[in-house]
């Protein structure tokens, strides 16, 4: 079998289109940089006449005209490409893009559901009237769509581990030697240094985020508004010790202290297990205070829902902090367990600062004051006055936290520290593949892209949650 292109059949058609389109957009942009500092802007002479058009505008035309033809060529590669006949027909893009027809599909029902209810959504659906918003939120559930089905080996075509003779550092399009009867004859993105397929492993490696990124932050998010909100509305001594603890973890450089808690000597002496058993305990203590401050009249209510939170708190507790989960069902494996516990510890002590500050302005407000006429509890002024009303800069806060969360974990990969080494894991990819950049790109720079496009999609997403937040 011959290698594939990467366009296919329809390399020959499109190609130059998008290579005059590439030319116009990086000349446009020059020129418009450049007349922007030596041309100055005609201010138009009256009211109601508007100014001339200039050079200036036509070179924007050029800008914006050249870039939607990129954009639609792209789209074409990956539209109509997985429609060609055959492998060559497709080349990598389309077969790649045919791969992840799961992933597409279930972003067309994402927006297409979300935009036709957004008016029910809330803040959610109200993300939908920022472009910027939708960008980054299609670029997130892009990749947690890709991960989701990847974890369920929907669109990889390679085990993550599984090794090819004679496809060491193969570069993208290499056909597979000796590919049996039911297996993907080709390395779409090329092999790596050990011969393993580096599209199947960056597919993997999206997993390794979406597991650990969200729900560890979450984690985080929960230790911080459960000590925060109490120290921000009693104040005095308990506002004191919490802050002074928050401060005290606060002084150690972030990157120091990561790499602190996942290095081998501290996990041998057990204090990840400890620390996990003590901060694991936060989302059972946060739910429990919060279901008995709304249902506190409600008796009936409020055991229902207090002991079904302790039951699967408890259960989950077991497994996730003590890997003794009495079921067996929860299997928490030690390497993602420090991991997980490290992003917690690093980043409560900045929602606690947060939260504090938030909550010391939202209790000076007349519905608190409202509240607390009612003769409604603490924690229920807490809980479910204070927190509701913090809850734009805390969304926002939580998807840029689990940019960073992603960064620190590839961090964490590229130095070889916290999770296993024969993880697929963006940053370990990355470290792997980088050993021999000078002579092979490709086993490096898919990845890099993939963790590039995923924070760039939370901070998008973060400042159209920002946009949209601020107009309520």
């Amino acid at each position: 079998m011959e290698p594939l292109s990467w366009t296919g059949t329809l390399g020959p058609v499109l190609n130059p289109l998008l290579l005059a389109a590439a030319v116009v957009f990086a000349v446009s942009v020059i020129v418009q940089i450049v007349l922007s500092v030596f041309v100055p802007r005609p201010v138009a002479e009256g009211p109601t006449v508007a100014a001339p058009r200039t050079v200036v505008d036509y070179v924007g035309w050029a800008v914006m005209g050249s870039f939607g033809v990129i954009v639609a060529v792209c789209l074409a590669y990956l539209a109509i490409g997985p429609m060609m006949p055959g492998y060559q027909g497709k080349g990598i893009v389309g077969a790649v893009s045919l791969q992840l027809m799961p992933v597409w599909i279930a972003l067309i029902v994402t927006f297409a559901l979300s935009m036709t209810f957004k008016r029910r959504l809330g803040l959610y659906g109200k993300l939908f009237d920022s472009t910027i918003g939708m960008i980054g939120f299609a670029l997130v559930m892009f990749w947690v769509f890709a991960g989701v089905f990847g974890a369920m080996d929907l669109i990889v075509t390679h085990g993550a581990l599984e090794q090819a003779s004679g496809m060491k550092n193969k570069p993208p399009g290499t056909p597979l030697r000796g590919a049996e009867a039911g297996e993907y004859p080709y390395y779409l993105l090329g092999g790596d240094n050990l011969a393993r397929d580096v599209f199947s492993r960056m597919i993997k490696g999206a997993w390794e985020v979406i597991r650990i990124a969200p729900f560890a932050t979450l984690f985080a998010f929960m230790v911080g508004i459960t000590l925060g909100l109490p120290a921000a509305y009693y104040g005095g001594r308990l506002d004191t010790f919490l802050s002074f603890l928050a401060n005290l973890i606060l002084a150690f450089p972030v990157i120091l202290l990561f790499y602190l808690l996942v290095t081998p000597e501290i996990v041998a002496t057990g204090i990840p297990v400890y620390m996990a058993a003590v901060l694991f305990l936060f989302p059972i203590i946060f739910f429990s205070v919060l279901f008995n401050s709304r249902f506190h009249t409600q008796t009936t209510k409020r055991a229902i829902y207090i002991g079904s939170t302790l039951v699967v708190g408890l259960w989950l507790y077991s497994g996730i902090a003590w890997n003794a989960d009495p079921l067996g069902l929860i299997e928490f494996p030690p390497n993602l367990l420090v991991v997980f516990v490290a992003v917690v510890f690093v980043n409560s002590p900045t929602v606690f600062r947060i939260v504090r500050g938030l909550a010391l302005d939202i209790k000076t407000r007349d519905y608190v004051a409202a509240a607390q006429t009612r003769g409604e509890g603490p924690w229920y002024i807490m809980l479910w006055e204070i927190l509701p009303n913090a809850r734009g800069p805390l969304i926002v806060d939580f998807c840029l936290r689990i940019g960073y969360t992603t960064i620190l974990l590839g961090t964490l990969g590229f130095f070889g520290l916290g999770l296993s080494p024969e993880s697929p894991d963006w940053g370990s990819t990355i470290n792997e593949g980088r050993k021999l950049l000078t002579i092979y790109l490709h086993p490096a720079l898919p990845p890099a892209l993939a963790l590039l496009s995923l924070v760039l999609g939370l901070n998008l997403l973060a400042d159209g949650l920002r946009e949209e937040s601020l107009r309520d």
